[in-house]
């Protein structure tokens, strides 16, 4: 293999501007890709064509009208909604709602449809008009028509009276989600600025489906404008003052810029769109690369600190780094390309894009970087001593406590895996986004005082057109709907029956006594059909009820979840619902959180599938390249130790593992086997070359690798601790778990695999 590395060193630098000139060809025909990437920051985008949950949400929505909406809540400082001011207020927000862009519904306590007898007549009128004009009994009748509604109460008026909702529906096809978000949170705070100068002595917050997308947006912005930013700069820092110089640096940055610029274009050509989670992508790009470069520009400046030109120190370089420095970046890149087992489409585009920008930062590292670093003037001085003096002396340490190291380590690993069980696999679908958060914000303010913001919508089929006026079927519906009502996870439930109640009532001069469902499917039709023929447009049942009045959508609204609780409220909706309706032989449920919910799920176990493919593909490579099948065996554990003893931790601090935690282990597998793939190679270079002893050989490593292994450490530590300060919790955990399992793996190929190796290699010879 020497033979070869000095080879390709020798090629390398007798043909340094050809592959100066083929590098930047290469990368800029990829890199080209980048004009064909387009945001994708909708909730969907989290989820493939296929899943099975989007499939039945979609079938929902299409039968019905669109879930995507965007919630007004109203809350006067006087904490009365029964205000002449509040209630005009409300009808000055449904009026200019109705000019939101994409919008086909606007609902809220003034529009909404009110029914009472007058004689033989059915009057069906907005709930409040010309509020400013109303006197006090018109208030009182007001107050108490809005809250004697249980279609309105606990969805857009709280029970106490002091907050009300405006919901605007939107209607809007996959191709216009990528810009719409955009363009609708534009109108909305234009309306939202009119508002608060017409009437401020009322609150506004903003909140929904839409602002949702909008906030998945805004943080890929920050995370990109603002976060990449901080990455490179600690990056430039840390290798100026750690390890490459100016030139060194300089050299560096253009590797990490051009490996982001071909993995994002590449990223492009293949189709891949830009979303909340893309944005780590770059800042793990350039924290590999920087790793990748830091090993030759260590030991370029140590054999120029030795009395080597600049060209002889970068062909040592070349050939001690070339077989550790490929073979950490294939395990590397075969770590985040198992995120492709995941369910998340996200999460696949970002280990695939991370794994192509960590094969072009290799390429170019024993390619581009010794091309220029050789041609740069680089002046040659002779250094006397030891400048690795720490990495002696912590090598003397663990030499001498080896044994007892071994126990300790061995023991901490133990307890932490005995913790593993305290993690559960669980999420809460809200708390992916930061409490600083304007969109968390206001979404917690409407959860505390009006609504929830998750929902399972239960789509109920009667089999046959018309089927929703069989009194059997109504009936069910009904029982349903009270079922739920009576679950304490609800907030609120909202059916058609209610409309279908109040029918019955006004069709027998508002008697109080027939406040029930109709008995007769005749009259049943006949109340739906005059009813529907006074709604105004917009304002119809098609959020009820399907075109052929065949089937019915009840809709739960919850409070906030976590993912395991959603799945089991759902699963035990359905089970009662098939055990004791006989007219629901055809219910089905969805919604965005349930959605959310089933897919952190699934994700958890495709991903057990991936780790354990990683597991054996990367370990399988290390023997191979290693060309010692006792050493990889040796080397699982202190690459296993650090996943194992973070995760035990978190068990004991948090204790629950949701989305962004489910592509760790398997992503950082392959960066944390770099710090004993490094460590190995210089041992068994000491033992196969030097013939050094066991001992010998790792003190040999630690003087080689040590420092360098350091630097690589805290620049993967900088880097993915920026990820980590993300206000999007898929992006924060992921960075916060891989910081410490990075760590974490720098300490057991300090104090761990040394150990192993003396004892391994006391007990058997070389294999």
């Amino acid at each position: 293999m020497n033979n070869l590395e000095q080879r390709w060193a020798q090629w390398v630098l007798r043909n340094r501007l050809l592959v100066i000139l083929l590098s930047i060809v290469a990368i800029a025909l990829l890199a080209n890709g980048t004009s064909k990437l387009v945001f994708d920051t909708s909730y969907r985008a989290f989820f493939s064509e296929d899943n099975p949950e989007l499939m039945a949400f979609e079938r929902i929505e299409n039968t019905y009208v669109k879930d995507d909406n965007i919630m007004l809540v109203v809350a006067p400082r006087d904490g009365n909604v029964f205000t002449r001011e509040t209630l005009a207020a409300i009808e000055y927000l449904t009026n200019a709602a109705w000019q939101t862009p994409y919008s086909n519904r606007v609902d809220s306590i003034t529009n909404y449809q009110f029914t009472e007898a007058e004689y033989d007549d059915l009057v069906v009128r907005d709930m409040v008009k010309n509020a400013m004009d109303l006197d006090d009994a018109g208030l009182a009748e007001a107050r108490r028509n809005v809250l004697n509604e249980p279609a309105l109460v606990g969805r857009l008026v709280s029970r106490q009276g002091h907050v009300a909702g405006v919901n605007i529906t939107e209607q809007l096809s996959p191709e216009q989600r990528t810009h719409a978000a955009e363009e609708i949170m534009a109108f909305v705070a234009g309306v939202t600025e009119d508002f608060n100068a017409h009437y401020d002595d009322i609150d506004l917050y903003i909140t929904g489906m839409v602002p949702m997308d909008n906030a998945f947006f805004e943080n890929a912005v920050h995370d990109t404008s603002v976060l990449f930013p901080i990455a490179l700069g600690l990056m430039v820092v840390c290798l100026a003052l750690m390890a490459g110089g100016f030139f060194g640096t300089l050299t560096t940055v253009l590797v990490m810029m051009m490996s982001i610029a071909a993995a994002m274009g590449a990223g492009g050509h293949l189709g891949f769109p830009l979303t909340g989670s893309s944005t780590g992508v770059p800042i793990i790009i350039l924290t590999v690369a920087v790793a990748n470069s830091v090993h030759v520009l260590v030991t370029f400046a140590h054999g120029m600190h030795e009395g080597l030109d600049k060209f002889e120190a970068m062909t040592e370089s070349l050939r001690v780094n070339l077989q550790p420095v490929m073979l950490a970046s294939v395990t590397t890149a075969i770590g985040f390309l198992t995120m492709n087992f995941s369910d998340v489409p996200p999460f696949q585009h970002m280990g695939t894009q991370v794994a192509i920008g960590v094969l072009l930062s290799f390429l170019l590292t024993v390619s581009f970087l010794p091309a220029v670093m050789t041609l740069l003037p680089i002046r040659t001085h002779k250094t006397e001593g030891d400048d690795y003096r720490l990495m002696s002396k912590l090598a003397d340490f663990v030499i001498a406590r080896h044994k007892t190291l071994l126990v300790v380590m061995s023991a901490v690993v133990i307890a932490a895996v005995a913790n593993l069980p305290r993690n559960e696999i669980n999420d809460i679908f809200l708390h992916y986004f930061d409490e600083s958060l304007t969109f968390r914000q206001h979404s917690d303010f409407m959860v505390d005082n009006l609504t929830g913001i998750d929902f399972i919508n239960f789509s109920a089929d009667s089999g046959e057109s018309g089927g929703i006026s069989n009194p059997d079927f109504l009936a069910d519906v009904q029982r349903f709907a009270e079922w739920l009502e009576a679950q304490p996870e609800t907030t609120h439930v909202d059916t058609f029956t209610h409309v279908m109640k109040r029918l019955n009532k006004n069709m027998h001069g508002d008697d109080e006594d027939y406040y029930r469902l109709p008995q007769e499917r005749e009259l049943a039709a006949q109340y739906l059909l005059l009813y529907e023929m006074s709604l105004p447009y917009g304002l119809d049942l098609n959020n009820q009820v399907n075109v052929d009045k065949s089937q019915t959508k009840i809709t739960a609204t919850t409070a906030v979840m976590s993912s395991q609780e959603m799945i089991d409220f759902n699963t035990r909706a359905l089970a009662w619902a098939h055990a004791n309706l006989p007219a629901f032989e055809n219910v089905h449920s969805a919604g965005v959180s349930l959605m959310f919910a089933y897919i952190g799920q699934r994700n958890n176990y495709s991903m057990i599938i991936g780790t354990a493919i990683a597991l054996l593909l990367i370990s399988g490579v290390i023997m191979i390249a290693l060309r010692s099948v006792r050493i990889g065996m040796v080397s699982l554990l202190p690459n296993l130790a650090p996943a194992a003893v973070a995760f035990g931790l978190w068990g004991i601090f948090v204790g629950e593992v949701g989305l962004s935690l489910s592509v760790v282990a398997g992503m950082t597998f392959g960066i944390v086997v770099d710090d004993s793939v490094h460590f190995l190679s210089k041992y068994l270079r000491a033992r196969r070359e030097n013939g050094l002893d066991p001992v010998e050989a790792v003190r040999y490593a630690f003087r080689t690798v040590g420092r360098a292994l350091s630097v690589t450490t805290l620049v993967l530590v900088l880097g993915f601790s920026v990820v980590a300060t993300s206000n999007f919790a898929i992006n924060s955990d992921m960075g916060l778990m891989t910081t410490i399992i990075i760590a974490l793996a720098l300490v057991t190929v300090f104090l761990m695999l040394p150990p192993l190796l003396m004892r391994i290699e006391r007990t058997g010879g070389m294999d």
